[in-house]
């Protein structure tokens, strides 16, 4: 058994995506469960074969590996919002590409392009995240050719290629850049929309909106999918809220800027949204209302609130903007609920509380998780001790200069 303090456990060189260990105890840490533990000062958490088997004070079982967290703050692994992760790797590059789909033989709403069937685990974007603290993400279509992105749903950053998990999600676009797509007019979305609920009642008329796939998907969506919209226009959100009533649907909102002009309604109607929380000045006519108490505004009026970025390539923002919302009035707890646990439960995922019999997704940090100059110590990812290395961190050792002089890329080694 070896027992070493967190910075030193990784600068013992683990390689690759992980170093695996049947058995694994952290010590002496301060335990965020997120869960009905609340907070534990000083305590152990016991690892094995990828599940959390035991939490409390000065456990005596044995591990192959034993960290001393030195009282550092331990949080269930973090929520990177809705990203294209694995679907994008570098935006210029057409074949890295595969978020959306933009011209297809047929004019009619694809819902059964599912995002899915291109993902790939190995895309370098994991590896920076994951070191950054985050654990898993909401896979998104992006665009598309008309109101219909696509399918996605909860992904883990566990290095599996099909490591998906929670409900089927569809997604949206009802905003109005979006309106250029179905000739002009943000009332075109709602037209589509409907056309496409009343196809697959056999209401339809002699436009058929959907596939026969479309149909299938479509069906299994209404039933025990999620409808993600994006909108940030409170005339939008409005829309939304009465689709998603009239439909019977379980819808959440992303974006939602101007949502809390709303937030009565969308507690009443129990639709969680989405935000940034460093979104403030108006990016275009549809955010004029911008604020950055928004999600303390929604929160405080019993809307469930998750943060997302807007940026598959920065998702440490994230959780500035929860750390901005906390300072602009919401609940630390909540705050990082939204960051840990609520997505998970919001989607359909597991559980991300860390209790006993749970799969063990955590991050050991520096400070608060919540402050901006708090960054990931350690990052356990299904019981495995993730490996802090990624593509930036190798250019850092390559570039970093060693003296006033020359980089170590021009020093003779």
């Amino acid at each position: 058994m070896r027992k070493m303090t967190v910075l030193a456990a990784l600068a013992v060189g683990l390689q690759g995506i992980s170093a695996t260990a049947d058995s694994l105890r952290i010590d002496n840490a301060t335990i965020m469960t997120m869960g009905g533990m609340g907070t534990l000062q000083g305590a152990d958490i016991l690892i094995e074969d990828g599940e959390i088997t035991a939490i409390g004070s000065d456990l005596s079982e044995a591990a192959d590996r034993v960290i001393d967290a030195n009282g550092a703050i331990m949080t269930p692994a973090m929520f990177a919002g809705a990203t294209t992760t694995g679907l994008v790797e570098v935006n210029a590059v057409r074949e890295s590409v595969d978020s959306s789909v933009t011209e297809t033989p047929l004019s009619k709403l694809h819902v059964e392009f599912d995002v899915r069937r291109a993902y790939s685990p190995l895309s370098s974007l994991h590896a920076i995240t994951r070191t950054e603290g985050f654990g898993y993400t909401l896979l998104a279509a992006t665009g598309g050719q008309y109101s219909i992105a696509g399918v996605g749903s909860l992904v883990d950053f566990d290095g599996g290629f099909d490591s998906f998990s929670g409900d089927d999600t569809v997604f949206i676009d009802v905003d109005g850049y979006a309106s250029r797509k179905v000739g002009g007019s943000r009332a075109a979305h709602w037209m589509l929309l409907e056309g496409a609920m009343a196809d697959l009642d056999g209401r339809a008329s002699e436009q058929e909106y959907l596939t026969h796939a479309g149909r299938d998907v479509l069906k299994r969506l209404k039933s025990d999918g999620i409808f993600v919209f994006a909108a940030n226009r409170a005339a939008d959100i409005k829309q939304v809220i009465r689709f998603a009533d009239e439909h019977g649907i379980n819808a959440v909102i992303v974006g939602a800027r101007e949502a809390w002009m709303l937030a009565e309604e969308l507690a009443d109607s129990d639709i969680a949204v989405m935000v940034n929380g460093l979104d403030n000045l108006p990016a275009d006519f549809d955010s004029l209302g911008s604020r950055l108490d928004n999600a303390a505004l929604l929160s405080n009026a019993g809307v469930t609130v998750m943060f997302t970025s807007d940026e598959t390539h920065n998702a440490r923002k994230i959780r500035q903007g929860a750390g901005t919302a906390v300072a602009y009035g919401m609940d630390y707890d909540l705050a990082l609920q939204a960051m840990t646990t609520t997505p998970a439960d919001v989607f359909g995922g597991k559980s991300r509380v860390l209790a006993v019999g749970n799969s063990a997704d955590l991050v050991v940090w520096s400070g608060d998780p919540l402050e901006v100059t708090s960054y990931a110590t350690a990052v356990v990812i299904e019981g495995e001790l993730t490996s802090m290395e990624s593509r930036q961190s190798k250019l850092l050792e390559r570039y970093l200069p060693e003296d006033a002089g020359m980089g170590r890329a021009y020093i003779n080694r």
